[in-house]
This record gives structure tokens, sequence and C-alpha cells, in this order.
């Protein structure tokens, strides 16, 4: 939908009200004599509640104020001899109170108020007042109606005569509408016609009811009977009119009125109504067909209206017409209606009453309420048919004119005074007036004035002398200014000058031009999902000193906005939109000048609502029809149905996916397994998601049958060794098919010439003891119920229960490859001594201990698997200079068997990791000194650092110097060349295999180029170096030193270890960041580097081996691919613990002196 925008100017609006009044006579100001003028009186035909008190209305005004006399039926009504009627207070209004009794209807009768002062009288209307009635229904007995079936009847209301004429509508005496159609219908006269009576007619009675206005009460006629006579056959018949009769007919309506024009005809079938007009067409605009065609209503009646209208009854067994003339005749309405006539003394004037109607008219003219044949001659009038000429009229020559205009359908009269005045000129306006009007847009300065002699008004801008009157602007009579379109250059300064020869008044109107409210940017036709966020814009243009207010509507009514309507300044953001947010969404940008909306849809797509309505048919022993009916799709079309299926037997209460359906269909044909109490429901699916299940269709049972299927899943395998234990998948409720279900299990030992055992269980297990260890079984098993028997099953083998195998790997070697990783081979276990199916050769291993002296080192045993049967395998990520300890088993689905002898090997030296920290102080511009640990994994015997380092100002680097270090030296104070400059330093330690990882510091940036920062100026003191600081920094080492002896003691007598710490913790051999026979951590911290030797820590560093692992590998790049893997995990914890256990112990070389203490 395009999105629709509507632009009003409040000024816009009232000017269209007023056109109507630019030309209208002049108001002469109440301040002023004048004669006396009706404001306010009842209606010509007045009908009045009889509960009610009656109050006939008559208001005037005129200076003197009037006074009020009324007559009744032509003759002076009395007001004050009748104690229930009074007169309002400065009104002629009557007040007749029936509170103390009387009867309403005693004051029926013609009305006619008189209004007078000074200056003449004006008269109201003859007012006809009626009383309402709401007559009883006659008492009549109704005789039950024999009618032939097929036959035209009509039922006749004659509802009582009510004021105003009832309502009438036909209901039966429950109170049940009769229901209307082409063949049965109401007539404009009440009675109720059947076209052709059917035996269904007779099924209810028929009762007319007549509702009265104004006492709101429905009146029952006694209900008619029918007695419908069936025949054979129905006889089909042609139309033939009911109303009106005959094949013509005539009638009159009053010009303005609504024509209805009716027709009913009978016939078998019902027959069909079609209206024409002879000579042309239908009125166009103003026809409409009601009554199921058979009354045609020509609303607001013309002259032109008038003429041969024909209906057209028609069925298949032929057509009639019938023929209404229509004259339009006219009650007498105005052509120039007289008005008010004001005159300055001596002026000339004429007062014109010009009316029409059909028949015409006669004019009559009244002074004061009298004809005026009958009033004073007055020489300065001339009276000449519908035209009364004044000439040199003079002061005192004031009176009411009364225009009266009849025929024989109504009539019309007119109040119109001559006013003889002497004022001289006065604006009736308010001084200095403000109008702000919205660019571009029709408007009007009002300078309403008054004089006698009528002023001349002229109207000027910002003072200029030229009249403002042509091409933009048009004066009017009355004194408006009008301009077709205000521009900006149209602001400023009004006036407005009245002038007659008594003298001038002027005003000053000042006009002020605004921007328009525009909508720059509107919302826009969404489609969205429930429970998302749309967002609809409203961006708005105004003018900035005028006030904006934003509301939005929701279908035309005001938005609620609760917490979830967000309203911001160029647009409204919905959250979590839900189903009942759906709808047109309008944007009103308005000031008090003028306003601008815009319009969007907002559809919410929700998951659909559930199917309904569930019907099983085509019922079969294999399949059922299901139909539904679909429920609402909520904008999102429905993609699929889900059929689900219950069942009482097996699992009652659990819904299974039977089926899955476009969702283009509403019925599917199901397939069904026997022996299955069925329960359906349908799901619907759209685009945003699944509906609630529908309510569940009826049951249905099949009949049961032997099982088509056997088990699946079946297998055998022991549980201990000396058993077998043989499990299935059973069968479900759908694959049962009968009752008692069970199962026949037959198994036997893998030999041909075996015997079958079997046995019948239900449950989906059977254990079979006393077997032999690890031999093979054949294996049957067979669905039966109480129908028969499945197809014979196929034969499963299965093994009996494994024992723990009986010997162990022999002659196993090592060879060792890197400081971190071993190769090994061994001699294969016989097949008949695993006593199983062979799993895996594992090698057990673990650290015995370091070469590095008192070093303290975890004894965790830890285990590589080598699945299948193979004979080698690698073993990696041991940390480098360390004595280790290995042995072997073979491993089946029961366990280990016995170990292998245990084997010694060490591992050789490796890289060290990087110094544990690298500290910098400037203490000044001219040096940097710098300190640094000892590396947490030495991984060998250190044997010194290296520091490479080179200064760097922005992008530009210096060259790179070089500084070796002891072992035991942590200290460098480095002289600057360059005060500017800053440094980056590359420490590394080394051993013999190698340089470690590097740890990358920079010198920091002085605050201040020219001065150094505090902290680091010549004069400081360094805490570092005061003796209280290096005392107390001793004590506390001290006291560090002996808790860890305490703790290391206390570990060494059997101190408590977490029980994982004690047990063989498998790795994991899929590991992909290793090759066959590898390991990987699994803390993320101490993963090794590619081609990396291992470390105390289990950094690996690479280091090459005379032996390459192509020796042992099996293929490809030489890669070794035995999948063997490390199973166990170094944590940065542990690492620290090995480190740690060696802080008690003392330094038994310089070079490793640092290592006891951490």
């Amino acid at each position: 939908m395009v999105m629709q925008r509507h632009h009003l100017t409040r000024a816009g609006i009232a000017l269209a009200l007023c056109l109507h009044h630019l030309v209208s006579a002049i108001e002469v100001p109440l301040d002023l004599p004048q004669p006396p003028t009706i404001t306010k009186q009842s209606v010509k035909d007045y009908i009045v509640d009889p509960r009610d008190n009656i109050f006939i209305e008559c208001e005037a005004k005129g200076n003197p104020v009037p006074t009020f006399s009324w007559t009744r039926n032509g003759k002076f009504f009395n007001v004050a001899k009748d104690p229930k009627v009074s007169m309002r207070r400065r009104s002629g209004t009557l007040v007749i109170d029936f509170h103390s009794g009387g009867r309403p209807e005693d004051y029926e009768g013609e009305y006619q108020c008189f209004a007078r002062n000074d200056y003449g009288t004006a008269l109201s209307s003859k007012i006809h007042l009626q009383v309402s009635k709401s007559p009883l229904w006659p008492k009549e007995k109704v005789d039950v109606i024999e009618v032939d079936e097929g036959a035209p009847l009509s039922l006749q209301c004659n509802p009582p005569p009510g004021l105003p004429s009832p309502v009438i509508f036909w209901m039966s005496s429950s109170m049940e509408p009769i229901h209307q159609d082409k063949r049965v219908s109401q007539g404009q006269n009440g009675d109720l016609y059947f076209s052709n009576v059917m035996l269904q007619d007779a099924q209810t009675d028929y009762s007319c009811n007549a509702r009265f206005h104004f006492t709101h009460t429905i009146q029952q006629k006694n209900p008619y009977t029918l007695k419908v006579k069936t025949t054979r056959g129905i006889t089909e018949t042609t139309p033939s009119f009911m109303y009106p009769y005959g094949t013509s007919s005539s009638q009159m309506v009053l010009r303005g009125v609504d024509l209805l024009l009716e027709c009913i005809a009978s016939g078998v079938p019902a027959p069909d109504i079609m209206w024409y007009k002879k000579g042309g067409e239908l009125p166009a605009g103003k026809t409409k067909l009601e009554n199921f065609n058979k009354a045609l209503r020509i609303s607001n009646v013309s002259e032109e209206d008038s003429g041969e209208y024909f209906c057209l009854a028609s069925n298949k067994m032929g057509s009639i017409r019938h023929t209404i003339s229509v004259r339009v005749k006219a009650a007498p309405y105005w052509l120039d209606e007289p008005q008010n006539l004001i005159l300055a003394p001596g002026e000339d004037g004429r007062l014109v009453c010009r009316a029409n109607g059909n028949p015409k008219p006669a004019i009559q003219w009244l002074v004061n309420g009298e004809p005026i044949e009958a009033s004073p001659p007055n020489p300065s009038r001339e009276v000449a048919g519908d035209t009364i000429v004044f000439r040199d009229t003079q002061i005192g020559s004031s009176a009411v004119y009364q225009c009266n205009a009849s025929n024989e359908h109504g009539y019309l009269l007119a109040n119109a005074f001559v006013s003889v005045l002497d004022v001289p000129p006065r604006i009736l306006a308010p001084r200095n007036q403000l109008i702000r009007v919205i660019q571009n847009n029709r408007t009007r300065l009002d300078c309403p004035f008054f004089g006698s002699p009528i002023p001349t008004l002229r109207w000027f801008k910002n003072g200029q002398g030229n009249t403002l009157d042509g091409g933009n602007y048009k004066a009017h009579e009355n004194g408006s200014l009008e301009m077709n379109m205000a521009r900006k250059e149209d602001q400023g300064i009004y006036t407005c000058v009245a002038t007659n020869i008594l003298g001038k008044a002027e005003a000053q109107v000042r006009l002020e031009v605004k921007d328009p409210t525009r909508i720059v940017r509107g919302p826009e036709d969404q489609v969205v999902k429930r429970g998302s966020m749309p967002r609809l814009h409203c961006r708005i243009k105004h003018d900035p000193t005028l006030k904006l207010t934003v509301t939005w509507l929701k279908d035309d009514a005001p938005l609620y906005m609760g917490n979830r309507m967000k309203k911001e300044d160029d647009g409204l953001t919905i959250y979590g939109v839900a189903e009942k947010d759906q709808g047109d969404y309008t944007c009103v940008a308005s000031t008090e000048l003028d306003k601008d909306s815009a319009k969007a849809y907002l559809t919410v797509l929700e998951r659909p609502d559930r199917p309904r309505d569930l019907e099983l048919t085509d019922l079969a022993e294999r399949s059922v029809r299901l139909t539904w009916i679909p429920g609402d799709d909520n904008n999102s079309p429905i993609t699929d149905y889900i059929v689900q299926f219950e069942e009482d037997r097996f699992q009652p209460g659990m819904w299974h996916n039977h089926s899955r359906y476009p969702g283009s269909v509403n019925s599917a044909v199901l397939s069904l397994s026997p022996y299955v109490n069925y329960q359906f429901r349908v799901i619907a699916v759209n685009d945003v998601g699944s509906s609630l299940p529908s309510v569940p269709s009826e049951r249905y049972q099949t009949n049961g049958a032997r099982p088509e299927i056997n088990p699946t899943g079946v297998q055998g395998a022991g549980t201990q060794k000396n058993n077998m234990e043989i499990t299935w998948t059973p069968l479900n409720a759908t694959q049962a098919y009968g009752p008692n279900l069970r199962y026949i299990v037959r198994w036997r030992r893998r030999d041909p010439r075996g015997s079958w055992y079997n046995e019948t269980v239900k449950a989906p297990r059977h254990v079979v003891w006393n077997t032999p260890i690890y031999v093979p079984y054949e294996i049957k098993v067979q669905a039966e119920n109480d129908f028969g028997r499945a197809p014979e099953p196929d034969t499963v083998i299965g093994y009996s229960g494994e024992d723990y195998p009986k010997a162990a790997p022999t002659d196993v070697r090592i060879r060792v490859l890197n400081s971190t990783a071993i190769a090994l081979t061994w001699t294969r276990v016989h097949l008949d001594t695993i006593q199983g199916q062979l799993k895996e050769y594992r090698a057990y291993f673990w650290r015995d201990s370091s070469l590095l002296k008192n070093l303290w080192v975890s004894k965790k045993r830890q285990y590589v698997s080598f699945p299948g049967d193979r004979n080698r395998g690698i073993v990696s990520r041991l940390f480098p200079y360390s004595n280790y300890k290995l042995e072997m088993v073979v491993t089946n689905g029961r366990g280990d068997g016995p170990r292998s002898e245990v084997k010694e090997f060490p591992t050789p030296e490796g890289v060290p990791s990087s110094p544990r920290y690298l500290r910098i102080r400037q203490p000044n511009l001219e040096s940097i000194n710098l300190e640094w640990d000892h590396p947490e994994h030495p991984n060998g015997v250190l044997t010194g650092y290296n520091l490479r380092y080179q200064a760097f100002n922005g992008t530009k680097t210096g060259r790179t110097l070089v500084e070796n270090f002891s072992p035991n030296q942590t200290r460098f104070t480095l002289q600057r060349t360059d005060p500017i400059s800053r440094y980056r330093f590359f420490l590394r330690a080394r051993t013999q295999v190698g340089e470690g990882e590097a740890i990358v510091e920079e010198s920091p940036a002085l605050l201040n180029e020219a001065t150094p920062t505090p902290a680091y100026t010549k004069n400081h003191v360094d805490i570092a170096t005061q003796g209280w600081f290096i005392g107390l920094m001793c004590a506390i080492a001290l006291l560090v030193l002996i808790l860890l002896i305490v703790c290391f003691i206390k570990r060494s007598r059997g101190g408590k270890y977490p029980v994982r710490d004690n047990k063989d913790e498998h790795l994991n051999p899929e590991d992909k960041n290793v090759e066959d026979g590898s390991f990987d951590y699994s803390d993320e911290d101490n993963k090794p580097l590619p081609n990396s030797q291992t470390s105390l820590d289990g950094t690996i560093k690479q280091q090459e081996s005379d032996d390459s692992l192509v020796d042992y590998g099996e293929g490809g790049e030489g890669q070794f691919n035995e999948d063997g893997s490390f199973i166990g995990q170094y944590t940065v914890k542990k690492d620290k613990e090995e480190t740690e256990g060696n802080e008690s112990s003392e330094a038994t070389s310089p070079v490793n002196a640092i290592y006891s203490l951490a």
C-alpha cells in the first residue's frame, strides 16, 4: 500500500466555511436602535413526547429588547391565564409544565410567535404542535393460513396509526428475526411477501412488530401460522406483480425529498428485479437499489427526475414489467430571500422576495405582522408584486416586513427589517489584529464595519496609497480582503479605512506568512515478524516560530503509548511487536495553523493459528484419510503441515511425528500400522514458526497382524569373563503389530556342528552364562506376537566375555630422538595370550629425576597409547635433561596385561626458556640500568646470557649492539650515547645447545627530554641500595626459605596428595598437532611451538637428532605415523611445583646456584 498523505490548514478550513458569508448583509450593532430579528424558533411540524414538558422555542434580538406574544390557531394566546404555561425570561419560549397534571393533547394546535419593539414586529413561522401517539394493536383473531407449495403469499401487517409512523419488522413469536431474501421480503407498507411458498416456511410463525419512536415501545401483532400443502412437484411459473398491481401506476413526490419506487413479484423460481428509466439512464449519483433490488431509492429529487420508470421482473419462465409515472411537485423554495435593509435619511432601497414551486407560489407582503394593504399608507413605499421599493426614506420609517410564499404543498415566511439610521463609520473588529497564515494558502483579512449611509471600505498595505483590489487581492462588500495565495512578500501591516459622509474609521491588521508543516519522510508499509522492533519514520519540517505537536493514530484512533511504544523526534519504535499492533499508523504533525499527516500499514507476521475440525474418513486396514480446516495464517502463508500421532498402549500421552505435507493441502491419506489405537493432531508451519497443535482427532484402532520386521542393533558382548549379554533395539508401538510382543533369542558357538539354544523374553536383553573366554557366537533375535512370528532374522556374530591379557611385550628398545622425544620398538605378544580383542599397546613412563642436581621433579605416571597390533611408536614432549623410566603393557577390552621390565633413559639438554623478567630503570639521562632473573626452565646447564639492543626514535632505528654475560650475572648498566632516543632490548639465556626465547622490553619515554623525570634524577636516593631495606629483604627471604624446607620435608614423609596425581592419566591419541606416538598438553599456555625442543616445563625447542623419524614411520613425508599419544596434562601449576621442590636445597655450582631459590 502506498503511503497516504493529507495536508490541511486551519485557516483554510475556516475560510471555506466563511466564504458564503462574504457577500452577506451587514449586521447592525446591537448598541444601535433596530427592529426585532427572530434568531431561534421550533420546527414547523413539531411532535412532542407526551411524557415530557413541552417547550415551544422563540428567541429574538433587537434594540430595545423585544417583547413577545403568541397566537394559537390564529387567536391571541393569553399565557398569563393558564397556570401550566409560562414564558422564559428575556425570551419568548413557551414552557408547558405537566408535573401537576394535565393532558398534553389539550395543547395541540398551530402556534405563532410575535417579537415587538418600538421599531417593528417580527413573526415566527407557524408551528404545528402534535403529541406523539403509539396506539395499541387492535385485538384480532388470526386463523391458520393454508397455502399450496409454490404459490405466492402476502401477510398483511396493518399497524395502528402512530405519530410519527412506527418502524415495522417481522419476527417469530420467539423473537427470532425472519430471514429475508429475494423470495421472502418486507414491503414498504409493512406487509411480508412470499414470491413462492416453500415447505420450510411452515417451520415458524410470523408476527408483525411495530416500534414507536418516542416511547421506544414495541407492539406485536398476533402471529400468523402457515400450513403448506405439498404436491408431487412444484410447477414453475412466470413472474406476476404482487405490488403494485397491474402494468402501470403513478406516483407524486415533492422536490428535495427521497423517492422510493417498489416492485414485488411472484413466480417460481423467485424472479429477479431490474430497474430502468424510459428515454434515459437512471439519475446518476443519487440512485440506490434496496430490498434485494425490489426498491429503487432516488435521493433529493428534483424536477429533472420526473418521467416514466419501469421495473422488469424475470425468471427462466419469462418476464413482466410495470411502469411507474413519476411527477415531481414542489413546495415553495427561495430564489431571492429578502434581506435586512439599512438606509440613511433620504436614501432609496428595495426589498425583493422571489420564490418558486410547483404550482407557482403566491407572494403576500406583511408589515409588522399585518397585511401590507391594511397598514397605514406610506408615500415613500411602493409595492410591485414581489418587490417593495423605498424612496427618500426618513427617520421613523423603520419597520419589519414579512414575505409569505405559499402553495398547496407548503409555505415560506421570511422577516426583513428596514432601519433608517444616521451613523458615522465604525470598525467592529478588535484593534491591531494579528493574522498568521501558511504560505501559499488562501486567506482573508476581516474588517467588519458599520455606518449609515453604508461606508465605503478600502484596504492599504504598509501605509501605501494604492488601494488593494485586483490581482492576488479581492475586496468584498462586507469588508473582508481575500488573498488567493499568501506569499512571503505579502507579510506586513494592512489598514482598512471605512468612509461615509459623516466621517471615517480605520483599523490595522498585521499579517505573518509562515512556512508550511511538511512530513518529508513518512512511515512506509512494513511486513514484520512478531517480536521484532519495527520503526515508523516521521521526519518533519515546519516553521520554527510555531509550536509543533506530533501525534500518532492507529486505525484513525489515538495511539496508546505503552511501555512498548517509544515516540521519538523523527519516528515511532515498537518494541516486541505483537499481532494486536497490526493496522494503519498515521503520523500527524500539527501546529496552531496547519497540519500534515502520513499513513502506512504495519503487517505483523505471526505463527499460524492451529488447524481445527479434524475428521477421519475412508477408514481402511492400513490407511485413513485425515481432513482439517486450516487456521488463519496471520499474514505469513502456511508452508507445511505436520501430522502427529499418539497411541495409548506403549507410550500413552507421547506424540510422534507421522508425516509432513505442503501448506496447500488440508487432507491427506495416512499409512497406518496394525494394532495401534491412533489419535492424530495437526501443526501448521509458516516462516515465523509453528502453530499450537490442533485439538486431537477421534481415535481409530487398526487390527493386529504378525510382526513384519525384527529388532535392530542386535549385538553380543561379555560383561564378565564367563558370560555374554545379548541386547537389541526393541520394536516400537507401530512395529509391534499385535498384543503380547516378545522376542525369541537363539545362540550357538560359531561352529556349524554346534546346536542352537533359545529363550523367549520380553525385555530387550538376555544374558548367557558359563561361556568360554572370548569365543564367537552366532546370534538371532526374532519378534513374535499373538498373531505370529516375524520373518527369519539375520545372524549376528557376538563374543563372550574377555579376561586380562596373560603376557607382556618383550624386547622393549628405546632410542632418543631429541631432548623431548624417543622412539620405541617392542616384540608383540602372541594373540592367544590376549584373551580378548586387542585394543592397544601402552607405554607407561614417569620422570624419575632431573640431571640438574637438587631439582625436585614430579614422578606422576603417564602413558602413551598405540592403538592396534603394532610394534613401534614415538613418545614425545618429554622434559629435557631428565632421567625417565618406562614400561609397556598390552590392553584389551577388560584392561591392562602384565607389565614389561622397566627401562631407563636420559633426555639430552635443550635450550632454556626466556628470563623470568627484565626490568629497566633510568636514574638519569646518561645511563640505563638493566636487571633480570634467570629462566624458569633452564632445560640444561646455563652457559650465559646474550643481550642485543638498539636505539630508536620514532620509525628510525640504530644499529644492533651485542653484549654477552656470564650465567651468574643479572645486572647491566648501559651508558647512553644519545639522551633523546629510546632503547629496545632483547635478552636470551643459553645452554650448550643454544639460545632460548628472548624477552623484549623498551626503555620508558622521558616526560621531559631536557630534564630527567623525578623518578630517575641523579640526586634521587635509590631505596634498593639502602641498608635497612636490604636487611629487611634478607629477613623475609630467610623466613620464606625455612617455610619451604618444612613443606618439602612434610611432602617427602607422605603428605596428602590429590588423588589424580597418583593415577595414570591417558593422553589423547587423536591430537592433530602431533604425529602418531606424540602427545599434547591441554593447557594452552604450555603448548609447544612447532619444531621445538622440550624444556623443563614442557616447552619444546628445535634440536637436530642423529636419527631420522622416518626410520620409525610407515609412510609419507618422513612422518612417523604411529598414533600413540601422550595422555596427560602438565599445567603451569605443576611445572612450578617441580621447580619449587628444589628451593630447600643448596646450590652445588655457581652456574645453577640461583635455581636452589625461587
